[in-house]
């Protein structure tokens, strides 16, 4: 089979397996690896062999998988809408592949059903068991890790899982879309304005347009207009816990910094929480390839770098909560007490603040009823689908810009990067003007500015003006992607630079009256706030540099600054000072 065939390594059983299933899904994506004979040999020591016949269904879609399995004869098919009107197969597996995606490893529901094709033996591990195997086997937990990662990936990029059914114009469905999209959920959106199927699914279930938005799954599960958060439920995102009593460290936001955070301080014993408003990864999670983070010289999107680091936070017992909206700051009791926009309120002996930093929107003529349509404030592959035929702009000189220019331009005809400076060196790297220098089909126009967009219901082009001569001119465009840089995203009684980033170390005592430091005996901490015991990391904080691995280190020295704090204010016969190890709930590779 094309993909296997030439694979460097391959088990014995590879080539029975194209015998005898010659309809296999080839693996051409990395994401389908075949087991080696002695991988399959120590898996068997844990796990149980079953017989299975055919349509025998081991993993139902909308619900929790909690078992790991390989095929050892026959093949499985995976498929979408099982038993429904609408059903498809998406790929077949023979002997030596295994079954699973993302939400195998994260708890959350499974996105198909798979099903015997022909019958055969299968071997079953429970999570379990495969956590204590690939603790002694890392090369298996990684090819595991790795297909998992592929799978998600193409599952998204196949439209499969829920639908959402509404129109463009519609801010909920704006809403709904751009959760599902950051969260990296399998989903398909059916617009209420073009879509020929949107008219028949809602005659099928009754429903008007003007009930829109509407999330249908597997034909049976209808959700009318959800909040986000009961997206989040319905799929298996993990919901804030209720009467968590008082954990070590609070982590707002889950970017890079929030999660390095969260990575280390639960590896170190502390009891860890994080939270996050809308998707973990933050604007990182939604870069297409960043290419100079340290240890990945190939590069790596930013949507794998979020997957790989939430589950290893999870891997060492941290509780990861989305969505949940942090309103609320206060001082109880020697703790924190943080209130959420739900109602709910988690207390932590300490605080790290890590929501990031949120793109500066454009703000000329004509643009507000295009947002959300087609014009966008970050660059995934939802909105690039959505520009296969038409030129497009981006709109910065950054490198936000520069890697979303890149990556559109493997979709769209045309590029325009439009950039208000006389240069891409002031604030790009090297290696993006290099290859943006090189594209084909990108356009670079310097001393240029947006003074208007043209459109009705969506873009149809935009206005823009030359510095040096003054000229106006239209450029025809049917989507805008803006990257203007970035405001801090906080509104926390903190003391703040004249920017609105928050104030840490030396210049935060400097803000505070001299009574509160005098009071803790000691001097503010290098990444700790105006309040003792509060710290921030990441672009929120005054002074940090804007980038991926500087965001890693800051999340990562926070948790040092925190048992620095801990330990200052541990008093003798205080017993409430003692490091909270908690277990591991949902890890993956304990």
């Amino acid at each position: 089979m094309p993909g296997d065939e030439t694979r460097p390594g391959a088990a014995p059983v590879q080539d029975e397996a194209e015998e005898s299933v010659p309809f296999e899904t080839p693996d051409i994506y990395g994401a389908y690896p075949r087991l080696t004979d002695d991988q399959i040999a120590r898996l068997a020591q844990h796990g149980r062999r079953r017989t299975v016949d055919a349509g025998d269904v081991l993993i139902r879609e909308g619900e929790r998988c909690e078992m790991f399995y390989v095929v050892l004869s026959g093949s499985l098919a995976i498929v979408e809408g099982y038993g429904t009107p609408g059903e498809r197969l998406l790929r077949v597996h023979g002997p030596g592949r295994f079954i699973g995606e993302l939400g195998l490893l994260n708890g959350q529901v499974a996105f198909y059903t798979a099903v015997v094709r022909d019958p055969g033996e299968i071997l079953a591990l429970s999570m379990d068991q495969l956590r204590d195997l690939v603790t002694l086997d890392s090369a298996l937990g990684d090819v595991v890790l790795r297909a998992c990662l592929g799978r998600r990936a193409l599952l998204v990029g196949q439209g499969a899982g829920f639908r959402i059914i509404g129109s463009r114009y519609s801010p909920d469905t704006r809403r709904l879309r751009e959760f599902a999209a950051r969260n990296r959920l399998p989903h398909r959106w059916i617009d209420l304005e073009a879509d020929e199927e949107a008219e028949a699914l809602l005659r099928r279930f009754g429903v008007g347009p003007e009930q829109t938005p509407l999330v249908i799954w597997r034909d049976t599960t209808l959700l009318r207009n959800p909040s986000n958060a009961e997206l989040a439920r319905f799929i298996g995102l993990p919901a804030l816990e209720q009467g968590n009593g008082r954990g070590d460290v609070l982590i707002v936001g889950s970017g890079p910094a929030g999660l390095a955070a969260a990575v280390n301080a639960a590896s170190e014993g502390l009891g860890t929480t994080v939270v996050e408003a809308l998707a973990t990864g933050g604007q990182a999670g939604t870069s297409s390839r960043i290419e100079n983070l340290l240890g990945f010289p190939s590069g790596i999107s930013g949507a794998e770098l979020t997957e790989r680091a939430v589950l290893q936070a999870e891997k060492f017992g941290a509780r990861i909560s989305v969505p949940a909206e942090a309103a609320r700051l206060e001082r109880r009791d020697g703790h924190y007490a943080v209130g959420f926009a739900d109602g709910s309120e988690v207390t932590a002996r300490t605080v790290v603040l890590a929501t990031g930093a949120r793109y500066r929107r454009l703000r000329v003529p004509g643009i507000e009823p295009l947002e959300g349509t087609s014009v966008h404030y970050s660059a995934t592959v939802y909105e690039a689908q959505q520009c296969r035929t038409d030129p497009l702009a981006v709109v910065g000189g950054g490198n936000s810009a520069g890697q979303a220019v890149l990556f559109l331009a493997g979709y769209a005809p045309q590029v325009y990067l439009l950039v208000r400076g006389p240069s891409l060196e002031a604030h790009m790297s090297r290696y993006l003007i290099d290859q943006i220098e090189r594209h084909p089909r990108v356009r670079v126009l310097l001393h240029t500015e947006v003074t208007e967009a043209l459109g009705d219901k969506t873009l149809e082009a935009v206005t823009v003006v030359d510095h040096r001569t003054g000229e106006h001119r239209h450029i025809e465009v049917r989507a805008l992607f803006v990257f203007t840089g970035a405001d801090p995203h906080t509104d926390c009684a903190l003391a703040l630079d004249a920017r609105g980033f928050v104030l840490t170390g030396a210049e935060a005592q400097a803000c505070s009256v001299p009574e509160l430091w005098q009071s803790q005996g000691r001097d503010c901490l290098t990444l700790e706030t105006s309040l003792p015991g509060v710290f921030a990391a990441g672009d929120l904080r005054s002074g940090s540099v804007k980038r991926v691995a500087s965001a890693v280190g800051e999340g990562a020295m926070s948790i040092h600054f925190v048992h620095r704090y801990l330990g200052h204010t541990a008093a003798p016969g205080n017993t409430d000072t003692s490091l909270h190890t908690r277990p591991k709930q949902s890890a993956w590779l304990a």
